[in-house]
């Protein structure tokens, strides 16, 4: 069973995300959150009670975070349109993301960033860290190549399977 601070970031990370509905299933226990209209519903149950004892907790998102998080959503889809559309990508290989997370382009905030446009990458090099849930996972490039464009900012909320980065391949 998770434990509450985990089951919080969890709802952290769906409210700021663009998912309305999210389920996990471990060991017998089930969480789910769906998104409607600006609250956030989590529901846990432990499956061997099929009797249907199940526990709501309802946690309603700030009014501010509302009405912002579309307009957010709306400018980052925006950049990411403006940054793909001056460049012919057709042949460039682009470095996604494997989860939900915070973008962090280099180990310790005080650090050089791991890549940057022009940088020479292989298939193991890493070139960012993806925070999730106090997790963080180290990308690797995937292809040898020359990074030709950073897409996402450091900091940024990151959702599964969005270009991070374009390489041109050797």
């Amino acid at each position: 069973m998770l434990k509450v601070q985990e089951i919080r970031e969890l709802i952290k990370l769906v409210d700021q995300s663009s998912i309305d509905e999210f389920v996990y299933e471990n060991e017998g226990s089930k969480i789910q959150m769906k998104k409607n209209t600006g609250t956030t519903v989590t529901t846990v149950q432990s499956l061997p009670q099929a009797l249907g004892e199940v526990v709501p907790v309802s946690q309603p998102a700030a009014p501010a975070a509302v009405s912002a998080a579309p307009v957010q959503v709306e400018k980052q889809e925006a950049a990411n349109n403006v940054a793909a559309t001056p460049t012919d990508t057709s042949n460039l290989h682009k470095i996604t993301s494997p989860m939900v997370g915070t973008f962090y382009g280099s180990p310790t905030p005080e650090a050089d960033a791991y890549v940057k446009a022009g940088s020479v990458v292989t298939k193991d090099s890493i070139v960012c860290i993806v925070e999730a849930m106090k997790l963080f996972n180290e990308i690797e490039a995937e292809v040898n190549g020359e990074i030709v464009e950073v897409l996402v900012k450091n900091g940024q909320l990151v959702e599964y399977g969005q270009p991070l980065f374009l390489v041109k391949p050797e």
